[in-house]
């Protein structure tokens, strides 16, 4: 059952004992929910994972939907926009060992393995541009893949339920207590207040990261120098 905006304000106005909401209005408790949840999207861009099939353009520089913040990964080729069928997995390759192997590759007219066509085999991608990726080969013509991105967070009314997974919740109610008590920081313990429930935010946050790397399935992967099937 997902997590309702209301719901968090509730039990943030218990904790700040203004239940009518007279020293923090309904309204500023939520934009905090607005906050909290960009926050969250900052520190662990995951929470908030798009799987989505693009239609890439033609050459080789890529960009994520313009509601996207970063993009996670890239899977496979795809045999149309919408309820096409899976095709050749993408993997990502460094940039400097591509430049170095095929230095001509962003060009249309690039020939041999390098040549622009719909099949996508690579891709390129750099932390300083989040946003964008590249392709290799380079794209001429109708092409298509599934990739994965974390999402901007849609802003939320009282009404609404919030825009991340559940598991976020305390998290997010933490984050608007920390704001109230920060807006009161000059009140006798209020600063002590907020940087507790800041605290509480970031182990709830960080401490999620930690969790989902030694549970993932990834960790119980096998080494592809131990397999020549793997890698390939």
């Amino acid at each position: 059952m997902a997590t309702s905006v209301q719901s968090i304000v509730d039990k943030a106005q218990i904790i700040l004992q203004d239940t009518s909401a007279i020293r923090w209005p309904e309204s500023e408790l939520v934009s905090w929910v607005n906050d909290a949840q960009r926050a969250i999207v900052l520190i662990k861009p995951d929470a908030s994972a798009t799987n989505e099939t693009v239609t890439l353009a033609t050459g080789t520089k890529q960009s994520i939907p313009s509601g996207g913040n970063r993009l996670l990964s890239v899977i496979r080729n795809m045999s149309a926009a919408s309820a096409g069928n899976g095709g050749r997995t993408i993997r990502i390759v460094d940039k400097e060992v591509l430049d170095a192997q095929a230095p001509s590759w962003h060009d249309p007219a690039a020939t041999g393995l390098s040549k622009h066509g719909t099949t996508v085999k690579h891709y390129v991608y750099e932390e300083s541009d989040p946003r964008t990726f590249y392709v290799y080969p380079g794209v001429a013509g109708n092409a298509y893949c599934e990739i994965v991105y974390s999402a901007n967070p849609a802003a939320v009314t009282i009404s609404d339920d919030i825009g991340l997974p559940d598991i976020y919740s305390v998290a997010i109610m933490n984050y608007v207590v920390y704001m109230a008590y920060m807006k009161d920081a000059d009140f006798a313990g209020h600063q002590q207040r907020a940087a507790s429930h800041f605290q509480l935010f970031m182990t709830s946050v960080s401490g999620k990261s930690q969790l989902d790397i030694l549970t993932s399935p990834n960790s119980e992967r096998p080494d592809p120098t131990l397999n020549p099937m793997m890698g390939n």
